[in-house]
């Protein structure tokens, strides 16, 4: 590998941990926020992201449940997710990238990543019924805004899975016929 790619690869990996640590805090953060709504909803305003449910906690307790379970749900994927990914870039051998181990992580990111698409999905929409019942639900667009954008993106990564799947399959024929 040359020095060029090397240092792309090492860049990248340092970038998947600091993404990896970001989604760490945020879903720390809500699971916080989600802990004081219940005991002492008037710090709410003062925690992270200002995700205060309260008006909706009053009205209904099962729209509050049910939408903070899907924000911590998905911001907990998303954190998993990209622990997969630094798992993956930390132990993949780029001299031999075409091995099971390889091809198991990808898998894996692409099914973490169509649930989390799924799952936004589901809660946008959901979100959007309890804005048609007067519910105020601005302020969780932000959850789930990338629904979209992350089941095309598990589409494009279990295309590139199945790749390697194949790939491996090859290298193993290759080895026994050699």
């Amino acid at each position: 590998m040359s020095k060029s790619n090397n240092f792309v690869f090492k860049f990248l990996k340092i970038v998947a941990w600091v993404i990896f640590v970001g989604l760490c805090i945020e879903a720390g953060g809500l699971i916080v926020n989600f802990v004081f709504s219940l005991y002492k909803p008037e710090f709410v305003q003062n925690l992270y992201q200002k995700l205060d449910l309260s008006e909706m906690y009053e009205r209904s307790k099962w729209a509050f449940f049910s939408m903070y379970s899907f924000i911590l749900v998905i911001a907990i994927l998303k954190a998993v997710l990209f622990y997969v990914v630094v798992i993956l870039v930390s132990k993949i051998d780029l001299s031999k990238p075409f091995n099971s181990f390889v091809s198991r992580q990808i898998s894996q990111i692409s099914y973490y990543t169509f649930s989390i698409g799924i799952l936004s999905y589901i809660a946008r929409q959901s979100a959007k019924n309890l804005q048609h019942h007067g519910y105020v639900i601005d302020n969780l667009d932000q959850f789930w805004a990338d629904s979209q954008a992350f089941i095309l993106m598990a589409a494009v990564i279990y295309v590139i899975a199945t790749i390697f799947s194949e790939g491996v399959e090859m290298q193993k024929e290759n080895d026994l016929t050699v």
